[in-house]
């Protein structure tokens, strides 16, 4: 194994929340890695509404915090909140100075759109649909113009290093030709969700949450994996990753029908199109487990506006033979977004000396049981940049780290057979029998194949699934409906008990 050693800030992950902690590490050096080339392979380039912040007269910060902690069914902490939403305003501003072509109106202000579960039009979007595109295309800009930083592509995350203290001292890197040991001040993850997991999602299949299980094969605590959002309106067009019908479009009016052309969200919630994303993504499951298909229905909302408003819906259902104009588009539930991740503090440092995490990696408490729409994009800078200052100032005393090794990969026939069963155990709907039946599966293929930080980010979220007894925000448990008392997880990987015997508990 080849040994670097960087002075610096070392961040894993190049999305919004691992360059904003780089661009935030100045002075200090920052070494980015980041498996695929910049802007591509990370969710924030798909992001589609836009960044949710208190930008008009009539609204305000407790407002924004408000809905945050309501969305987020009990388990958000109102502290996080307050200070996400607090800084919300001056994260899009920041982005908007580095180039982030925002919508704006007529006298120059934020043009703002009401997405579902806001009190207000709060959401500052980027020419339509395009918020996500157009905000990495000016922060890579603005990062690759930065003489403190330096990013290396095509490098995987394949091991954390350190001392025998516990702190990070660095991580292995995976060129694809050899593996490197690389040292640092201080390590920063941003390696994004767990989407690649399951056989139906919007993100990108590289996110397959290797960050979240190599820190816990560190011995990181953990909090609340069980809860996975899934986005209602995923185009259903047979594509892996499935493309996305922004949320924007029942902000603007579009309505969900089954194939009579029936509407059927009032049944499920008095908000209809605009319930939280829980709601409406089992209201759809519901819909299409008793035989209907869904479609959401914009002829009449946006119609022949399609294009400019909504370029890349219009372009997605196009290229799959579907004119948004005059058709109604067929949707489906797909894995959109982790709201649990490795346990970190207001300023990202983990459970571990010398370890940060920030973007969906992480878990603040932002967003309880069900992340907010909008609120992904705006924690990614707000709290990538808090991570990546914290980081810089996390000196320490020069230690030994021991020798370190890369964790094994998953095979990808296993990894296909496990993004099956986590669709089909650990999705919209779950109980007991098939979440036990899917950690079965998982200890199989991990006593073959070893602990594979994949395998390791799976278990996480089925068994602490197994574990909730309670349906609570994205995770709903058919054998537990009711909601209990309000509890958060915090669960390291030694904590967890083979399959077999949480079965019988």
């Amino acid at each position: 194994m080849d040994r670097l050693r960087h002075d610096g800030v070392l961040v894993v992950g190049a999305g919004l929340a691992g360059l904003s902690a780089a661009i935030a590490a100045a002075p200090a050096t920052a070494l980015g890695l980041s498996p695929t080339p910049l802007a591509q392979g990370c969710s924030s380039a798909r992001a589609q509404g836009g960044m949710a912040a208190a930008l008009t007269e009539a609204d305000a910060p407790a407002l924004h915090a408000q809905d945050t902690v309501a969305a987020g069914a009990g388990l958000v902490d109102p502290e996080v909140a307050a200070l996400l939403a607090g800084e919300g305003a001056e994260a899009v501003r920041w982005l908007a100075s580095l180039g982030a072509p925002f919508d704006r109106t007529a006298d120059g202000g934020f043009a703002v759109s009401l997405e579902a579960a806001h009190s207000r039009a709060r959401v500052a979007r980027v020419r339509g649909d395009q918020a996500g595109r157009e905000i990495m295309a000016a922060v890579v800009a603005h990062a690759l113009a930065q003489r403190h930083i330096e990013v290396k592509t095509g490098v995987r995350l394949r091991g954390l290093v350190q001392d025998a203290e516990g702190r990070v001292r660095g991580v292995v890197a995976d060129d694809g030709h050899r593996l490197t040991q690389i040292t640092a001040d201080a390590v920063v993850l941003a390696t994004g969700g767990i989407g690649g997991l399951y056989a139906v999602t919007t993100t990108p299949p590289e996110l397959r949450g290797e960050g979240l299980g190599l820190a816990a094969l560190a011995g990181a605590a953990i909090a609340d994996p069980e809860f996975v959002q899934f986005h209602p309106t995923a185009i259903a067009l047979g594509r892996d990753p499935a493309p996305l019908a922004t949320e924007a479009l029942r902000g603007e009016g579009a309505r969900l029908i089954d194939e009579t052309g029936a509407l059927f969200m009032p049944r499920y919630h008095p908000d209809a199109e605009l319930a939280p994303r829980d709601v409406v993504a089992r209201a759809i499951h519901a819909e299409i487990a008793a035989g209907r298909k869904v479609f959401l229905d914009a002829r009449e909302a946006v119609g022949a506006h399609f294009p400019e408003e909504f370029p890349g819906v219009f372009a997605a259902c196009l290229s799959g033979g579907v004119d948004p104009r005059v058709q109604p588009i067929p949707v489906a539930p797909a894995c959109h977004y982790h709201m649990g991740g490795i346990a970190t503090d207001a300023t990202g440092a983990t459970s571990l000396p010398g370890l940060f995490a920030a973007g969906e990696c992480a878990s603040t408490g932002v967003h309880g049981a069900n992340r907010l729409a909008s609120n992904s994009l705006l924690e990614a800078a707000v709290f990538g940049r808090r991570a990546g200052e914290a980081a810089r100032e996390s000196a320490a005393a020069p230690g030994r780290p021991l020798a370190a090794k890369a964790a094994p990969d998953l095979p990808d026939a296993d990894l296909q057979r496990l993004r099956k069963a986590m669709s089909r155990d650990a999705g919209v709907v779950r109980d007991a029998t098939g979440l036990t039946r899917l950690l079965g599966e998982i200890d199989t293929t991990a006593g073959r194949v070893g602990d594979a930080p994949a395998l390791v980010a799976a278990r996480l979220v089925a068994a602490c699934a197994l574990d909730r007894r309670e349906s609570r925000g994205g995770h709903y448990r058919a054998d537990f409906p009711r909601t209990g008392a309000p509890h958060r997880t915090l669960v390291r990987l030694a904590d967890l008990a083979p399959a077999a015997r949480m079965a019988a508990e």
